[in-house]
């Protein structure tokens, strides 16, 4: 290759006009990294509370166990560190679990192949990265339908666009339309060349995690890749307390790699956990305590993320229901165990059960997200896209959501109390029984003064009526169309692009289709 990965790194830092360009097309207040959280936590539990929570744990791992199934060298190693083996069932005694763990990093930085989007992930940093998974797309144009590849490249291009937005994310949604076992080269690779963003990396097979960090090192260096952290990745329990071989042969290639698990236990409080918060707290910790210190058997020092998912059911339906208050509370105390624990916490996001984007949809995700970021959420999957229950990545969604970040990452700025802050001249030069409207102090500030929606319309009746009438999905659509009309993609080296696209056709000719 003509230029090592840092070296085309360092051509894309990012300059002045271009982060003032991308602050005023989303919303004033926003940055091109991540939140730097200048506001206090939410912490509803109380000491005493925690400490039962984490008692409570403690005896599930050691007298009920978490099964490790159809993996021999997890039960060797776990054998190995003193751990009591039955079958697939490992017991754990009391602390062994904690002990492992101090090894692992309480923040870490992923880097992007852009250093000016690199994140700081842990501590009070807080990343957005879009909605993950889901095998359907929604708009207004076509409905609901499967997910392509075109889609995916959409999304990434959607996110890489949005400054409210400062991770790539994963699977924005499931290109079904490519072979179930050739789909994440292409998934890995539009992250790479549509984004300079963070991204993450395939998890639903051990070697497609393998050809995920394999590609990350043709982007950034086999050593640079050693030694620092390229990818995230979402390893999922299968609760109640199980972890499988397909999560758990990615879970050891990435933490062998020296990359960034996300162990989260995925819950629907009253099928997968008990019905109470704090039977599912001590559930959901007990969890994530036995996965995220698997990662330091594998290996010490490598970056793991305490990451829940929490939602309740409907007890009539048995469908999942989201901005409930249940389940946040649930977000709230196990984000107050990730801090305990010394290692970054991930939940939340702006979910929804609704079907398109309509007023539910409004005020579960918001409920959702409000609670995300009070709780001091250091990794946000889902941020943006949700639809139904994670079965859809919406468009309009997708923008609507885009411009609460932007809202979200105004608040958590906090309260300027700079000279220009305190604007002591404005009061001053208006006194009483005038208005601010035209004193220097407003005139000066009026550009960044208050957050201006991308979305909202706060025009007169009259002035609606005008331009269509259009509702808030109406006006994302638009939105939606504008981005992708704009976008530019980034800058990639054609020696690394043409390493990319080798290594992906020598895999794919390697084996023949799978749908399934």
């Amino acid at each position: 290759m003509s230029d090592t990965g840092e070296e085309v790194r360092g051509r894309r830092r990012g300059g002045g006009a271009e982060a003032r360009r991308e602050r005023r097309r989303a919303g004033s207040g926003t940055s091109l990294t991540y939140i730097k959280r200048n506001v206090p936590l939410y912490d509803p539990v109380g000491e005493e509370g925690l400490a039962l929570i984490e008692a409570n744990a403690d005896t599930v791992l050691q007298e009920i166990g978490i099964e490790f199934r159809d993996d021999e060298e997890a039960l060797t190693l776990w054998r190995q560190a003193g751990a009591d083996i039955d079958g697939a069932r490992v017991r754990f005694p009391r602390g062994l679990c904690r002990e492992l763990l101090k090894t692992a990093p309480s923040s870490f930085t992923q880097h992007a192949r852009n250093p000016a989007r690199s994140v700081e992930i842990g501590g009070k940093a807080t990343v957005f990265a879009p909605v993950y998974g889901p095998p359907f797309i929604r708009n207004l144009d076509e409905g609901r339908r499967y997910a392509t590849i075109e889609d995916f490249r959409n999304f990434v291009k959607l996110a890489y666009t949005a400054p409210a937005i400062h991770h790539s994310g994963g699977t924005v949604c499931e290109p079904v339309d490519l072979p179930v076992n050739k789909r994440h080269y292409d998934m890995v690779y539009s992250h790479i060349r549509y984004s300079d963003k963070p991204f993450m990396g395939s998890v639903t097979h051990p070697q497609r995690a393998a050809d995920s960090v394999a590609m990350a090192k043709l982007v950034f260096g086999e050593e640079f890749v050693d030694q620092n952290c390229v990818l995230i990745n979402l390893i999922n329990a299968n609760s109640p307390m199980v972890f499988d071989e397909t999560m758990l042969g990615a879970l050891k290639v990435y933490a062998r790699a020296g990359q960034a698990c996300i162990v989260t236990p995925f819950i629907l409080a009253g099928a997968m956990s008990p019905v109470t918060v704090a039977g599912t707290l001590t559930q959901v910790l007990a969890e994530v305590l036995a996965g995220a210190a698997f990662t330091q058997l594998i290996r010490p020092g490598a970056p793991v993320v305490f990451g829940c998912f929490a939602s309740s059911i409907s007890m009539q339906s048995g469908a999942p229901t989201f901005g409930t208050p249940e389940p946040t509370l649930v977000s709230y105390g196990a984000a107050q165990l990730a801090r305990r624990l010394g290692i970054p916490f991930r939940t939340g996001g702006s979910l929804c059960a609704s079907k398109v984007a309509d007023a539910q949809a409004a005020y579960e995700s918001a409920n959702t997200l409000n609670s995300t970021v009070l709780a001091g959420t250091n990794f946000v999957l889902h941020a943006a896209g949700w639809l139904e229950g994670g079965l859809a990545s919406g468009y309009e969604k997708f923008v609507m959501d885009c411009d609460q970040l932007a809202m979200q990452q105004r608040f958590c700025e906090g309260v300027d109390l700079s000279e220009n802050g305190q604007a002591m001249d404005a009061i001053r030069e208006v006194g009483p029984g005038s208005h601010y409207l035209g004193c220097a102090h407003t005139q000066a500030n009026f550009e960044t003064a208050f957050y201006r929606s991308t979305i909202a319309d706060n025009n007169s009746y009259e002035q609606w009526l005008a331009e269509g009438e259009k509702r808030a999905d109406e006006r994302a659509n638009d939105l939606w169309k504008k981005w992708l009309a704009e976008y530019e993609a980034p800058a990639l080296d054609e020696g690394i692009d043409e390493a990319l696209q080798d290594y992906m056709k020598r895999g794919k000719d390697s084996m023949p289709d799978a749908f399934a």
